[in-house]
């Protein structure tokens, strides 16, 4: 077996939506678990956003990856089929690009590469954020799903009593490497209901 068979691939999108915190973090952890290789695309909104957000620049997250691809640049190795990856995760994902993904509109690198993953059945996880939701988002998140997408709105978990927004961050970024079948020990498991 090749070492780029052997190695996982996971293509990262971070675009315009709140929550640009759910794409960093999975990118920081992604760099820890051996055998990942990170494939990261940042939307001119993503940019502004992880400012806004995070003070981060562009070049603090790229850092942060892999392979960094341009949104512009359609002829990416991620553009095609034949670039065997794990799936992708779009972290946060926006309605534009959630509606996009839903019509098959490949009008940059981001939904163009959650086409191909889609077209080539592999896990596309989107974490839309929006709230609250119109009809038109629903209509689109349904569509997504039924072409074999995960929607994945990015909600914290409170069974495992989080202490702060970074766990509740890990929580939700852990549920999302579950998907993928990656290692990681960054929430508690459930163990059933304490009944007293």
């Amino acid at each position: 077996m090749t070492e780029v068979a052997a190695r996982k691939r996971l293509i990262v999108a971070i675009t315009g939506a709140t929550g640009a915190i759910y794409g960093v973090r999975l990118l920081q952890v992604l760099r820890n678990i051996p055998g990942v290789e990170s494939h990261l695309l940042i939307s001119e909104a993503g940019v502004l956003n992880l400012y806004q957000e995070m003070d981060l620049k562009r070049k603090d997250v790229e850092a942060m990856a892999d392979v960094v691809h341009n949104v512009r640049d359609v002829g990416a190795s991620i553009a095609s089929g034949s670039f065997l990856s794990d799936g992708m995760v779009i972290a946060p994902c926006s309605m534009k690009t959630l509606a996009a993904v839903a019509h098959g509109l490949s009008d940059n690198l981001i939904t163009r590469a959650a086409d191909v993953v889609l077209k080539e059945r592999r896990r596309l996880v989107l974490m839309v954020r929006e709230t609250p939701f119109n009809l038109a988002h629903l209509r689109n998140m349904t569509a997504v799903t039924e072409m074999g997408g995960i929607i994945f709105p990015p909600l914290p978990g409170f069974y495992h009593r989080p202490q702060s927004i970074a766990e509740m961050v890990d929580h939700t970024v852990g549920r999302v490497l579950d998907i993928f079948a990656l290692p990681h020990e960054m929430t508690p498991r459930w163990q059933g209901l304490k009944v007293s």
